[in-house]
């Protein structure tokens, strides 16, 4: 479910244009289909009793766990400062994130307007545009909160599954022959 989610959300992105730059939108995409996948090997594995392929989605899930338990609470740990300093590296480091961030927030630079540089806003014709760090910030503390959030609810529910799997994997398999312990 969170896989097929992730790849629908970074296509309507960039079917809305939200989105310009295809190194997010791939990688978005790349996580869901390699979830997609794990969920699938967990799948077949449940189905079929298949004792290597249950051991291996467990693993794989733990380590999941693991990342995705990691950045939500990095997520959730950020100050105001940390976020800022964050905001700022990325802004000096991507064009393509600048130029969306300048069109859809309707700002220019980062911390201060100058119209000596170039601009995509609508508000650079009138030369009378905000600094973007204000309306970033504003946002991305509750942005934050809330992926990291998400995040710390559905790592939990991978270590359920990890313990799911870790529970069942050495049971009998009912079609089988009753005294063959698959």
């Amino acid at each position: 479910l969170v896989s097929l989610l992730l790849i629908g959300i970074a296509a309507w992105g960039i079917g809305f244009g939200l989105i310009s730059s295809f190194r997010v939108v791939g990688v978005a995409i790349a996580v869901g289909i390699f979830l997609f996948l794990i969920a699938l090997v967990g799948l077949i594995g449940a189905v079929k009793h298949h004792q290597v392929l249950l051991f291996f989605y467990m693993i794989i899930l733990l380590l999941v766990f693991i990342v995705q338990f990691s950045v939500s609470c990095a997520c959730l740990a950020l100050n105001k400062e940390q976020q800022s300093q964050l905001l700022e590296v990325g802004w000096n480091n991507t064009n393509s994130a600048r130029t969306d961030i300048e069109r859809n927030l309707n700002c220019c630079g980062f911390r201060v307007f100058d119209p000596n540089e170039t601009c995509s806003s609508d508000c650079f014709r009138n030369h009378q545009c905000q600094p973007c760090a204000p309306i970033i910030e504003e946002y991305s503390g509750m942005v934050l909160r809330f992926v990291g959030g998400i995040g710390l609810f559905f790592s939990f529910t991978e270590i359920l599954g990890v313990w799911l799997t870790y529970r069942y994997r050495n049971q009998k398999d009912p079609r089988a022959n009753p005294s063959a312990f698959l």
